[in-house]
């Protein structure tokens, strides 16, 4: 039996969704913990894709129990708009759960969230628009909405009354938008709340039943570390936790109870939105990247912004996170390029930085300084084993493992399941026994 955590180990969409998907296998029950409807995981699976915000990956797994955990805030439109689409495709949602202390993102939410983005001008913080802020920011003031309101009909019409009445003052005198009628919020809603009641449950209780009966459990995480609101790179930063603390916070279950934290990265970096990037390359390389891997936002469809791999940045998620082994993706998109240059730490003023700024204005004037080392120059998409690999892309990866002071479990060389190179059961294997310096055992 293991607990396990997969976290982002830099800005977001690094392939989590199809590590969690392998991962799924051989979990009994995977449990989202954080974010909302701002983050998106792609699946592909028998050339078929499944894109999902808010339900977790292992819904592909008829087995598998799913569960959106307390961490979550919902917006049940498009939540119910995910379940018609899998239903469509007949996969079924039967064990779906949804807890019910979980927050619900509401219209007033959104339109704060978009006028607000809109007002900041050139100090924009990059938000999807999707109401996620001022979610969690109600959700702090005691003032939110939770799914167990929304299934008590009485509740939901004291709390949407009070909530679009305060809210109707903001939009009309701050942001001089039209006003919302409760009325018609409350009647909308109730409608939601009768498709999703069969799903909803006491999150802590039912993954806590699952842990007494020794059941593998999967906990998800959405979003990257470095877009944590208390450890990322702050002010550009969602509004929860996506570290691997959360998870307990998230989802209800003590420290005590997780086992293992397996971080994800892409074998270069890439970040959406604003904020500070050192190592992003505005020339033809990163252009490259940015195509070869198709660097389009699922939620959004915004262009990633793509640069070289961020050593730095790796060494704070392992320590932030706790992390016993990686999973490294899309190493298949540097196929192409004669070098690959690595960030190994910061120029700050002139004196060489090997650990992560605290302060935002401090690592907007940092300076990579990079490693170089041989490209391979010849195709990946069809190796299966480390065998398989050019010799160059071997010693990347193990460049990168001893930069990290972190063993590498798992290789991504695609979208697809089979595109992948297990080097250890990252679940039942030795915790240690991974790609190291030198492709030997850590253990």
């Amino acid at each position: 039996m293991a607990n396990v955590v997969v976290i982002g180990a830099q800005w977001g969409d690094e392939g989590k969704g199809k590590i969690t998907d392998l991962l799924s296998r051989s979990a009994d029950v995977v449990v989202r913990y954080q974010g909302g409807v701002n983050a998106g995981h792609t699946v592909v699976v028998n050339d078929q894709t499944f894109k999902l915000h808010l339900i977790p990956s292992g819904i592909l797994y008829p087995r598998t129990e799913c569960i959106i955990g307390s961490g979550t805030v919902i917006d049940p439109e498009v939540l119910i708009e995910e379940l018609d689409t899998l239903e469509q495709l007949k996969v079924s949602t039967q064990n779906l759960f949804i807890s019910e202390s979980a927050h619900v993102t509401m219209p007033y939410h959104r339109l704060i969230d978009q006028a607000a983005e809109e007002r900041r001008g050139e100090f924009k913080i990059g938000t999807t628009g999707r109401g996620i802020g001022p979610t969690y920011a109600d959700k702090s003031e005691r003032t939110g909405i939770r799914v167990l309101d929304l299934m008590d009909p009485e509740s939901l019409r004291d709390q949407v009354s009070w909530a679009v009445n305060h809210k109707n003052v903001t939009l009309e005198k701050l942001y001089n938008l039209d006003p919302l009628d409760p009325e018609e919020v409350i009647a909308h809603y109730q409608q939601f709340a009768d498709r999703l009641r069969s799903h909803v449950v006491d999150c802590s209780l039912k993954i806590y039943d699952a842990i007494q009966k020794r059941r593998n459990i999967l906990f998800e995480g959405a979003q990257g570390t470095l877009l944590d609101l208390d450890h990322g790179t702050y002010p550009y930063v969602t509004s929860s936790n996506p570290v691997a603390g959360g998870a307990c916070v998230g989802t209800g279950v003590g420290p005590t109870m997780i086992d293992r934290v397996i971080g994800v990265a892409k074998a270069y970096t890439t970040r959406v939105g604003e904020g500070p990037f050192p190592t992003e390359l505005e020339d033809g390389v990163g252009a490259v990247l940015g195509d070869r891997g198709a660097e389009f936002g699922t939620t959004t469809g915004r262009q990633r912004r793509c640069g070289w791999f961020d050593a730095v940045i790796g060494r704070y998620a392992v320590r932030i996170n706790g992390m016993d082994c990686m999973a490294i993706t899309k190493l298949d998109v540097l196929d192409t390029l004669d070098e690959i240059k690595v960030c190994v730490a910061y120029d700050i003023d002139g004196q060489e930085c090997r650990d992560f700024p605290t302060s935002s204005r401090q690592f907007a004037q940092c300076k990579p300084l990079y490693k170089t080392l041989p490209g391979w120059r010849c195709s990946t998409e069809h190796c299966r084993t480390l065998d398989d690999l050019p010799r160059e892309a071997r010693n990347y990866l193990e460049f990168l493992a001893k930069l990290m002071e972190v063993p590498i479990a798992i290789v991504s060389l695609g979208a697809a399941r089979d595109q992948t190179i297990i080097i250890e059961d990252p679940i039942h294997g030795p915790k240690r026994a991974l790609l190291c310096e030198n492709n030997e055992s850590a253990a």
